[in-house]
């Protein structure tokens, strides 16, 4: 069985994998003193068992590394994934001088497309690897480089963005989109490779100038797409697909076991009924299952 957990952090994103291997990965984070000491005890319990220990951080936004001096002070980050950038702040938060500090040490491995690592998606005789794929940036792109040069002169971040799929072996597949906007989306169709996923985290928590284009939902097809946090006014609800609402629905839990998905929330009020009811109880408060639809995995 391996885990995906989204925490509901306000306008920002934190997530985990408690992968089926001896790995555990971190995506983001958006602590403060309303949730750290609960979420970081639980990632510490989840995590107390595995060997190998990774924090991804999509791109150097406040909202995606905010409290991280908090989660590396509990569990200090000995594996610090990143899109290599020198982005400057006018205000330089304390997160952000440890994100800075991480960025810069040998802690760090900078991630691109289709970049390759133990144990990440290199196993070996002692541990498998982790499933987990990046597949942008492209470093020699020229729309990435112009997102770049904006990033370091301290402009904007969002097209920096990491795209990172995690799949399980003959199950459920998971794509986490960054904070990328539409149309630098629309620009790199033809220089990312997509292709079908069950689970799609909306870019930019969800937000209308985040919106997948169509481009890339023909490619993805996803079953479900998880929309952020984000005031609802800003949200695109993305008409034709399955969702889940994270302003609704609170923490997310998606329970991959075998061909299945189950999913899970802690908002006890919140309901789907478009979801299969295969009577789940793993974890609290279960809404529902999807089946796994024919796709390609590691």
């Amino acid at each position: 069985m391996s885990v995906v957990k989204s925490f509901s952090v306000g306008n920002g994103d934190m997530f985990y994998i408690n992968h089926n291997s001896d790995n555990f990965t971190i995506i983001d984070c958006n602590l403060s003193d309303d949730n750290a000491d609960r979420i970081i005890e639980e990632i510490k319990e989840r995590s107390a068992n595995k060997g190998i220990v990774r924090y991804i951080c999509t791109h150097p936004d406040q909202d995606h590394f905010g409290g991280i001096e908090l989660l590396d002070d509990a569990m200090p980050i000995l594996n610090f994934y990143v899109v290599e950038n020198q982005a400057i702040k006018d205000e330089e938060t304390v997160s952000f001088k440890r994100y800075c500090q991480l960025r810069g040490s040998d802690k760090a491995f900078y991630i691109y497309k289709e970049c390759t690592r133990k144990w990440m998606n290199v196993g070996d005789g002692d541990r498998s690897a982790s499933g987990i794929n990046i597949l942008w940036p492209d470093t020699s792109n020229k729309y990435f480089k112009e997102a770049l040069a904006a990033c370091d002169a301290g402009e904007s971040y969002n097209n920096t963005s990491a795209v990172i799929r995690y799949s399980v072996a003959n199950g459920a597949s998971v794509m986490w989109l960054g904070d990328l906007e539409t149309g630098f989306m629309e620009s790199i169709t033809d220089s990312i490779n997509l292709e079908k996923t069950t689970v799609v985290f909306a870019s930019h928590h969800g937000r209308d100038s985040g919106k997948i284009p169509d481009s890339w939902l023909e490619k993805l097809d996803p079953q479900i797409i998880v929309i952020g946090e984000a005031p609802s006014r800003h949200l695109n609800y993305y008409t034709g697909y399955k969702t889940i609402t994270q302003n609704s629905a609170g923490d997310i839990t998606m329970e991959c076991v075998d061909d299945k998905v189950h999913f899970y929330v802690s908002e006890l009020s919140y309901t789907k009924d478009d979801l299969d009811d295969e009577g789940c109880s793993a974890f609290a408060n279960y809404i529902g299952s999807i089946t796994v639809e024919t796709e390609y995995t590691l």
